[in-house]
């Protein structure tokens, strides 16, 4: 029986932790989905920007793959005490991109926003490869879609002087 619990309970951890990034996104979409068809549809994109339907697909997975990488994390033997702050702060800075860029159309700021972000994860993956590679790794591709979202956010800029 107790190994049933321990199951229901790591059960149980890994869907607070899927949740937490989650938790982010909803509150980032709170000031994306109504400007998608109204602000953004206005502003002139780079050639290299992806139809809308790309975004939500890609989100869901990255933020899947966080909420994984966290639980892994808190699930290591050994934690770095900078890595769930890291983490947590990286959510942040991804939240507050989407309110910046989309709730206040201020593409500047979030561009010094998504640069910040890129710092945070960079760090946030050096601190779980030391308690867990493979979460670690998970991060990758985040880190690798919001370098391809800075060079957006600077087609933006760029674009619509």
């Amino acid at each position: 029986m107790s190994f049933l619990k321990q199951g229901i309970g790591r059960v149980i951890l890994l869907l607070l932790c899927i949740a937490v990034p989650f938790m982010a996104a909803a509150i980032g979409s709170a000031f994306t989905i109504q400007e998608i068809p109204t602000w953004y549809a206005t502003l002139e994109k780079p050639f290299y920007t992806p139809p809308n339907w790309v975004f939500g697909p890609v989100w869901t997975i990255l933020y899947l793959l966080q909420g994984i990488a966290f639980y892994l994390v808190l699930q290591a033997k050994k934690v770095p005490s900078t890595a769930v702050p890291l983490f947590l702060a990286q959510l942040v800075f991804n939240t507050l991109w989407s309110v910046v860029f989309f709730g206040a159309h201020l593409t500047v700021w979030a561009l010094l926003i998504i640069v910040v972000l890129l710092w945070l994860v960079f760090l946030t993956i050096r601190a779980f490869k030391e308690a867990s590679p493979l979460a670690a790794k998970l991060l990758w591709p985040y880190i690798a879609w919001l370098s391809f979202a800075t060079l957006l956010n600077i087609g933006i800029i760029v674009v619509n002087k």
